[in-house]
């Protein structure tokens, strides 16, 4: 895995669906896009075919590969390739972003998320979100809120990685 994204960020969407990418997220896409150099744009993938979720998830192009290389490894006509194909493939749009660090975003997706005026880009790893920040607020931040209410006091979100093995 290349670098990871880290932060939230909330920045305005005009008329056309152009926001701004935060600068460290654009330095993270540029490290994980193989084909960029300086002057180039680099590029990232939108999935957007997951209807129970309410964000859009932007992958850089080597999470993507990996994602890619993991479908074709399935057995060739099985309903969980053909699913992911569908979500990975069928339902995502490559794109870049523009000479100004800019992400358009097409009117459908725009609808899919309810996005007008504003959007939330959270860190999520090797991908970052693209949320409504009302709907953001009121699902993603209350529910971690809610899971860490259930947590005794003293309790360190830390040690769930204690359980995590690395290669």
């Amino acid at each position: 895995m290349g670098r990871i994204f880290r932060g939230e960020s909330q920045h305005k969407v005009d008329g056309k669906g152009r926001v701004s990418i935060p600068a460290s997220f654009r330095r993270v896409l540029e490290a994980s896009d193989p084909n960029w150099t300086d002057g180039l744009n680099p590029e990232m993938v939108i999935v957007y075919g997951d209807h129970r979720r309410k964000f859009l998830e932007v992958y850089t192009i080597e999470a993507m590969d990996e994602v890619d290389a993991k479908i074709t490894a399935l057995k060739r006509g099985s309903r969980e390739r053909k699913l992911l194909q569908n979500l990975f493939q069928a339902q995502a749009i490559t794109t870049n972003v523009d000479e100004t660090g800019r992400l358009v975003i097409p009117a459908k997706l725009r609808a899919k998320i309810g996005l007008d005026g504003e959007a939330m880009f959270v860190a999520a790893g090797d991908t970052f979100q693209i949320w409504n920040p009302e709907t953001y607020e009121q699902e993603e931040l209350a529910e971690t809120e809610a899971f860490l209410d259930e947590l005794p006091d003293d309790f360190d979100p830390l040690m769930f990685l204690d359980q995590v093995e690395l290669d």
